[in-house]
């Protein structure tokens, strides 16, 4: 099955933050790739990997960085698949400074973001379901089950 949500992390260092996200994913059988790419140490390297997202079927990316946070718009800035940025912990402001970077692309970057952080995450993979459910249903059940269990 090909891959419908990409993950991308611009370092490995966070990738304990994605734990609990990438478990959901698994357990809900959800095609999706893991990368780390980093927007400012090899941009050439994500450039070219996002050149190929479309090809290899991504419908959504869930961008995660931290401090400055150019990945999303970076991403954003080479494909037409709705990017959701996830702003990670760290930095002077312990994450808001990865957010405020991701709510201030420039005009013509549309790039949504989740907030900072685990729960962040989760919701992006819950807005990325959304949009792969207006495609295909079968996306719409799995979206449902994996709402169901925060219900509580």
């Amino acid at each position: 099955m090909k891959e419908k949500i990409a993950v991308i992390l611009g370092s490995k260092s966070d990738i304990t933050t994605l734990e609990d996200g990438i478990g959901l994913l698994k357990e809900f059988k959800i095609p999706y790739s893991l990368e780390v790419i980093s927007a400012h140490r090899n941009p050439e390297k994500l450039r070219k990997y996002c050149q190929e997202m479309e090809s290899k079927g991504v419908e959504a990316v869930i961008a995660c960085a931290g401090m400055a946070a150019a990945l999303p718009g970076f991403i954003a800035s080479y494909v037409d698949i709705p990017v959701i940025g996830v702003a990670l912990k760290g930095g002077l402001l312990d994450g808001l400074d990865a957010l405020f970077s991701m709510v201030s692309t420039p005009k013509g970057l549309g790039v949504a973001s989740t907030g900072v952080g685990k729960s962040a995450f989760i919701n992006a993979i819950i807005f990325s379901l959304e949009i792969l459910a207006g495609k295909d249903k079968d996306y719409s059940a799995i979206l449902k089950k994996l709402k169901a269990k925060f219900k509580q």
